[in-house]
């Protein structure tokens, strides 16, 4: 699949759309390849340009990490669940761009190649025990536990380090209440969250890298508020 002609507004990239089995997730977009394909019309119009910063396999499942620049300057994580070669299933998590944040980073440098494949299955069990008990049970004693001391962060509003990431957490602004998918490849893991920032209905996208020992060395994200119901183009749901 293209990862450029979708989001840089290609009508002829809905030919790898399953029409008969596509589940849109993208609360906005209309169900199916004409859904896709209007979307991909209004896009075209605004002369679209993408860059795919990092990109993964987890069976299935394609994820990537994606910079967009419409009419305004976006980040995002795109998921799409393949069967055979056509995609059938698709979500993400897409926010305005931000930063540098207070260490000079961006919210998409950093590393972007996966590393010890080996690794794969115990870096996605490391990553489900930092979501169940850090981000769900806000058990924020055990935070060192999983996560570097002098973690490299990539959230716009926080700086590097450890320390910063727990006060972050220790808010009452942000409030994890359910982690809907892990995707691991290698030294990399995404989850898929739901709960609220500031009580709003909100999703998180949390991309984990870790090192050779399953600790968390660097952090990505993007939070998007969900639409109410009464807004949705699709009956599909955010998750």
């Amino acid at each position: 699949m293209s990862w450029r002609s979708p989001r840089a507004g290609d009508p002829e990239s809905v030919r790898v759309v399953n029409e008969a089995k596509y589940v849109q997730h993208n609360p906005q977009t209309a169900e199916g390849s004409e859904g896709l394909a209007a979307l991909f019309a209004r896009i075209s119009k605004s002369s679209p340009r993408v860059n795919v910063v990092r990109a993964f396999a987890d069976g299935d499942f394609v994820f990537a990490h994606t910079e967009y620049d419409f009419s305004t300057r976006k980040i995002g994580f795109e998921v799409f669940r393949f069967e055979g070669d056509q995609a059938v299933e698709h979500w993400d998590n897409i926010q305005p761009r931000e930063g540098p944040n207070l260490s000079g980073r961006t919210m998409v440098d950093g590393e972007t190649e996966p590393t010890d494949a080996e690794r794969t299955e115990a870096n996605r069990e490391r990553a489900r025990a930092f979501v169940s008990d850090v981000l769900l049970a806000k058990n924020l004693d055990l935070i060192a536990t999983y996560v570097d001391e002098a973690l490299i962060q990539h959230n716009p509003r926080l700086a590097d380090g450890l320390h910063a990431l727990r006060a972050y957490l220790d808010g009452p602004a942000i409030s994890y209440e359910r982690c809907h998918r892990l995707l691991a490849d290698g030294s990399f893991a995404l989850a898929v969250c739901e709960g609220a920032r500031d009580g709003v209905h909100t999703a998180f996208y949390d991309l984990f890298r870790f090192d050779s020992n399953g600790v968390i060395v660097e952090h990505w994200d993007t939070i998007e508020h969900v639409a109410p119901p009464e807004l949705w183009k699709n009956d599909n749901g955010k998750f």
